[in-house]
């Protein structure tokens, strides 16, 4: 069937607000661009789980163990200009001009990252890519919003969660198949194939989406995108200064992290650090439980490797049962619908995370079987599937058309910069208990990680709409 049969009986973008869609996600008028976001979704997933598990061969091939966290924390921070971007772009034009860039940018990167001839490179390679990830995620978003009724919200979220299944089940296999056979640089170089061939699905069903009426009409905001530019450069700065030594190690992060939250204030909606009720609270929530699983998830592999002697192959199986759970969550909250409150998804999630995290702490401090730490993170992808997508649809549910660019971004810069900070803090702890040797690093970031799980469970109350 061609793009137009398909979509001869339904355009895009055309269902009654609030209403329902024949055949769901994969009914006529639906079907091409929910295979064609979702292909691009399963390409991310694959490059962030490929680069989880062969972060600590690459580290050792760049002799880039210094800068190991950065790797991750980069394209976070990158990526909060990109989401800035887009989210002002969408809300200009819509989302088809910057989903096409946002592509082309996660290409450019992963190109450079796969010819990188040393770690500075690399790590230039890894902010190009994730500046084209954070505008891809918020393009993604408002595509949602513009594409799809209100009714299936949770079946499109639910399927972005279930398009990292298959990469969670084969990506670690095939990455450390690749990188102990190819070489770690075909993870990345033969991923951009793969990204141009998804593009090319996308296309047709873009070309199909509503323009705004009468053209642009919301200005480029130059403001916002400087406090983005400085949010970046702050939170880059929290993981430089970690590899910093004597006073400098301490106070430079500290400061540096100071200037990023300030920084964050005017990217997010009003008192969003003040946990207010409703949206500020479901914003927050998702960047406490993104600082917490993945200030957590990139040492799980190096914990494997490390200190059980585990190969790239099998230490991506944490990232695999992980992933896969994650998506069985996710499901489980799209088939409880309003019988499973927001707020509730949250709370719930967030307990999860906690005990995950708490048996890869017990796992490193006690020398436990490695099992314990792979269960328990299965655990954590479970609560995230739980969270996540509801945090998502909240957003969208607490928003007007109007705000939905702004809202999308905030929700991804938000996510972006609690998992880059955290990954900051977990460096410099590792850092600073890395002389006492042994287990001590690892379990230093595994108790570090679980506070921010604590704290999503203390606020999830505070996510209900407000009346």
């Amino acid at each position: 069937m061609s793009v137009e049969e398909e979509n001869s009986g339904a355009r895009v973008g055309d269902a009654a607000p609030g209403g329902a869609a024949p055949g769901g996600i994969l009914g006529r008028g639906y079907r091409t661009v929910t295979l064609g976001i979702c292909a691009l979704i399963v390409l991310s997933a694959f490059e962030a789980l490929a680069i989880t598990t062969i972060m600590p061969t690459i580290s050792a091939a760049l002799d880039g163990a210094a800068l190991y966290a950065l790797a991750f924390a980069g394209p976070l921070a990158a990526g909060v200009v990109g989401m800035v971007l887009a989210g002002n772009w969408c809300d200009r034009a819509g989302p088809r001009g910057s989903l096409y860039a946002s592509v082309v940018l996660f290409a450019a990167g992963l190109a450079i990252v796969g010819t990188a001839p040393g770690m500075p490179v690399f790590l230039a390679g890894r902010l190009v890519e994730g500046l084209g990830t954070g505008a891809l995620t918020v393009a993604l978003y408002v595509v949602v919003a513009r594409a799809y009724p209100p009714a299936i919200h949770p079946q499109i979220f639910a399927a972005f969660a279930a398009s990292w299944v298959v990469p969670s089940l084969v990506g670690p296999l095939i990455a450390g198949l690749i990188a102990q056979t190819l070489g770690w640089r075909w993870v990345f170089l033969g991923v951009i194939g793969l990204v141009a061939s998804a593009l090319a699905m996308v296309i047709p069903a873009m070309a199909r989406l509503r323009r705004p009426a009468g053209g642009p009409t919301v200005p480029w905001n130059l403001r916002r995108l400087g406090w983005a530019l400085l949010a970046a450069a702050a939170v880059l700065g929290v993981n430089l200064l970690a590899d910093s030594k004597g006073l400098l190690f301490w106070i430079g992060p500290a400061a540096a992290a100071v200037i990023a939250l300030l920084a964050l204030r005017p990217l997010l909606p009003r008192r969003t650090l003040m946990s207010d009720v409703g949206l500020p609270s479901v914003i927050l929530s998702r960047g406490l439980v993104a600082g917490a699983f993945f200030g957590a998830d990139v040492y799980i592999p190096y914990l494997l490797t490390v200190r059980y002697g585990f190969p790239p192959l099998a230490a991506g199986l944490s990232v695999t049962v992980s992933g896969l759970c994650w998506a069985v969550g996710s499901w489980l909250q799209s088939r409880l619908g309003a019988r499973l409150s927001h707020a509730r998804s949250i709370r719930f999630g967030a307990v999860f995370l906690c005990l995950a995290i708490a048996a890869a702490g017990a796992t490193a401090a006690l020398t436990l079987v490695p099992a314990v730490a792979i269960a328990g993170w299965a655990l954590g992808g479970f609560g995230m599937g739980l969270m996540y997508p509801r945090t998502s649809v909240a957003t969208l549910e607490y928003s007007t058309v109007e705000t939905q660019g702004f809202n999308s971004s905030a929700l991804s810069i938000a996510d972006s910069i609690g998992a880059s900070l955290a990954l900051a803090a977990t460096a410099i702890v590792f850092a600073a208990l890395a002389g006492l040797g042994g287990a001590w690093p690892f379990a230093g970031c595994f108790a570090l990680a679980v506070l921010p799980a604590l704290a999503a469970f203390a606020l999830a109350p505070r996510a209900r709409r407000v009346a």
